[in-house]
């Protein structure tokens, strides 16, 4: 092993190239989480395959996740009341930051810079919160109105909104919102154009887009489906276009500007990562892959329509 002192030779330089610190992400950058305890990552400026970033402490698998500029969040997942949070510039494992007030799975997670609310799930319609940038444990934000079991949340700077649900029962086409900076319940916002659950959500500081899902009502099961619906208002959502392929079990993150749909199954898992622009209406567009196909997955990002 040679010092640290000195001008190296190229194989001094090689040899010890395991030891230096890999260098920070930068741009625009998503996360995506699930596939056993595998975290990977993508730029949202650049289109291109995904690619490895660390681990989670445990298999994470239909659990969700929010983030900050700075920071993300995985919530939960089947069996789990456990946070866990990565830096987002920085490659490596995530590290534990708390518990949610309940263990549940199938939940939705909405964030802006200062707040993550990790909303609803298949034990009742609980809300927790956390302070993004503070450790420990989530505190009691208020309920949701109505079943939330495998729906999906997005959020503007000031509001998340949650729709969808399985209620063993059916699906529903129901959405729902609070305010993020304040504690309490929901209220009625409005219904998506279908019932579906299992789907994505993602947004811009105005606009919310629900991505696929699955209605064994309707035919085929598996949706295409786009909606999407104004932040700020209320009211019923409206047709935004098609995925490239009916999928549920998918995933969804911004840019603020695009919105990612990633993975999720056909009936066979897939490893599709693809983008709409979130202002515009109309069909998505191939992206890129991620490192293998998975469903049920969390993703977050830096740049999503909670923090601008």
């Amino acid at each position: 092993m040679p010092n640290y002192q000195g001008v190296w030779s190229l194989s001094e330089q090689f040899q010890n190239a395991s030891g230096w610190p890999l260098p920070p992400l930068s741009g625009d950058i998503a996360l995506v989480f699930g596939s056993g305890n595998a975290i990977s990552h993508f730029s949202m400026t650049t289109s291109g395959a995904a690619e490895d970033f660390g681990d989670l402490p445990y298999s994470f698998t239909q659990g969700d996740a929010g983030s900050s500029s700075t920071r993300a969040l995985t919530f939960g997942g089947t069996g789990s009341n456990q946070i866990s949070y990565v830096t987002i510039v920085s490659k490596g494992n995530a590290a534990d930051f708390g518990d949610m007030t309940v263990s549940r799975n199938n939940l939705s997670a909405a964030s802006n810079e200062t707040r993550a609310l990790a909303l609803g799930g298949n034990d009742g319609n609980v809300i927790d919160y956390v302070t993004i940038a503070t450790l420990g444990n989530a505190t009691d934000f208020g309920d949701l109105n109505t079943n939330s079991n495998a729906g999906a949340a997005c959020q503007s700077t000031t509001r998340a909104v949650q729709a969808a649900a399985d209620t063993g029962a059916g699906r529903t086409n129901v959405i729902q919102y609070v305010e993020i900076g304040t504690t309490g319940n929901a209220s009625d916002f409005g219904d998506l154009t279908e019932a579906r659950s299992v789907l994505a959500a993602f947004s811009s500081n105005t606009r919310g887009i629900f991505s696929g899902g699955n209605n064994p009502s309707l035919s085929p099961a598996n949706r295409n489906t786009l909606d999407y619906v104004t932040i700020a208002s209320t009211g019923n959502a409206t047709d935004f276009g098609d995925l490239t392929e009916a999928k549920e079990g998918v995933c969804g993150t911004s840019s603020g500007i695009y919105g990612y749909t990633i993975g999720g199954t056909t009936g066979s898992s897939s490893n599709v990562i693809e983008y709409v622009t979130i202002a515009s209406t109309g069909n998505s567009t191939d992206y890129g892959d991620l490192l293998f196909a998975a469903y049920n997955q969390a993703a977050a990002s830096n740049a999503h329509g909670g923090l601008s």
